[in-house]
């Protein structure tokens, strides 16, 4: 980046995010709960289709509407110590697809 500028940093798993990585704006509170212009985070792209894997739109509204919280999700929690060890610009397939709405 130019100007000195870092990465930014992914709240969840804690990595920088390159320019290249594949990346999404995470509603903490889910549009379709009443999240629609509140509060937004920048994400891997991984690590969003893992939160969205691992919680329904009403237990995001209702029990994970902060990073601290959704780090503190035992499967999220295990996802983090994974991805972690992974390149900042790395992606693959999220096992097990999305959890219903």
């Amino acid at each position: 980046m130019e100007n000195g500028e870092e990465d930014p940093i992914c709240p969840l798993c804690q990595r920088p995010i390159p320019p290249e990585a594949r990346q999404s704006l995470h509603h903490l509170i889910p549009r379709l709960k009443g999240g629609k212009g509140g509060p937004t985070v920048l994400l891997h792209q991984i690590c969003h289709n893992e939160i969205h894997a691992t919680l329904t739109e009403a237990e995001l509204a209702r029990d994970y509407a902060t990073v601290a919280a959704l780090r503190a999700h035992p499967r999220l929690e295990k996802f983090i110590r994974w991805v972690g060890k992974r390149p900042p610009g790395f992606h693959s397939k999220t096992p097990g697809g999305r959890r219903k709405r």
